[in-house]
């Protein structure tokens, strides 16, 4: 079988090869974390990156390793990755537009799509292993928590709610690469992640609540929550979601899986909020203001109330569960945050 050639590739007596990993989205908040990790690791890792959403201030650490190699170029042009050196054995693909909290729902559909799909063209013409990255989002609006993998359905809502354009471009993405898998014979892993957060995390809402919440209590200013600040989340600090990356990457029982990485710790953005003011040892009280969805849309928006993740499978087949707690995950988050703001450096 083709896919047990390249697993061989990957592992030999039970044991991590160094390998070279090509890694989209490379200077955005994952994109670098795992880079580094991968360098610490001893693996060769090439990074493309257009440098519309992420920073090469991300990539200090990686650009000082000569293993790290840097591309600038945008993942839906194909000339880009067709470009690269031949000795490529894994790509993980990571870049992505977001939410389109602020508009530009083209932007999502498009770039998901054709970046998605050149990547896994490229895995098919090099026979390499695939790895993408994909999103808690696409259980929608279902009510019934924790979300599993297998069990659990994509409850998505109106095509005019232009939020649910990132859901439905993930869900295209996970099916289109487990085609390629099927059809090509090459394997590929998808992953949903749950809340990251950490350093090198965009200090906008690019990055979720919890840089612009640490910025408001930082600064003693008001912390903007959005609706009544009841839904649910489950934050989960970086470094656990590299491992679980890092594992998929090199664990052939990954291969054709979809697996959920995160915390199951479930906590209200209200909550967030106050175990940040905690955690900040800054003086006085939360100050807080709920902001009505409609003030920031032109549009109707929609929110998930609440999204915790069913993490067996990401325990049973990647040997991986969240170990760092939110609070101390936002005590090195916000020790971060004071240094990136103040060298300017980082976001």
């Amino acid at each position: 079988m083709v896919v047990k050639s390249v697993i061989d590739k990957l592992v030999v007596n039970n044991k991590v090869v160094n390998k070279t990993i090509l890694i989209t989205g490379v200077a955005g908040f994952l994109g670098s974390n795992l880079a580094i990790k991968l360098l610490e690791e001893g693996h060769k890792v090439i990074g493309v990156d257009n440098l519309s959403m992420g920073s090469m201030s991300n990539l200090t650490v990686a650009l000082n390793n000569p293993d790290f190699q840097f591309v600038n170029g945008d993942v839906t042009d194909a000339n880009v990755l067709h470009s690269l050196s031949d000795d490529i054995e894994v790509l993980v693909h990571l870049a992505a537009f977001k939410i389109p909290r602020y508009g530009k729902a083209i932007d999502t559909l498009k770039i998901n799509l054709h970046g998605t799909e050149n990547a896994l063209d490229f895995g098919k013409e090099r026979n390499i292993k695939c790895v993408l990255a994909s999103t808690s989002d696409v259980y929608g609006k279902n009510p019934a928590v924790p979300f599993s993998e297998e069990h659990s359905d994509s409850v998505i809502g109106s095509s005019k709610v232009p939020r649910w354009s990132y859901a439905v471009s993930k869900l295209f993405d996970e099916h289109l690469a487990l085609a390629y898998q099927d059809a090509y014979g090459f394997p590929v892993t998808l992953l949903r992640f749950f809340g990251s957060y950490g350093p090198h995390q965009a200090l906008s809402w690019w990055g979720g609540p919890p840089p612009v919440f640490i910025d408001a209590v930082l600064n003693d200013k008001t912390i903007p929550i959005h609706g009544d600040g009841m839904q649910t989340r489950s934050f989960t600090y970086v470094s656990d979601t590299v491992e679980g990356m890092y594992q998929a990457i090199f664990r052939d029982e990954a291969n054709g899986e979809i697996l959920n990485i995160g915390s199951k710790e479930e906590v209200t953005i209200l909550e967030l909020a106050r175990r940040i003011k905690a955690v900040s040892g800054t003086p006085g009280e939360l100050k807080y203001e709920l902001v009505p969805y409609a003030s920031f849309s032109k549009s109707k928006y929609e929110d998930v109330m609440r999204r915790v993740p069913d993490t067996t499978l990401c325990e049973k087949i990647l040997g991986v569960t969240a170990k760092v707690t939110l609070d101390e995950g936002l005590r090195r988050t916000i020790e971060w945050q004071k240094v990136a703001v103040s060298e300017n450096g980082f976001g």
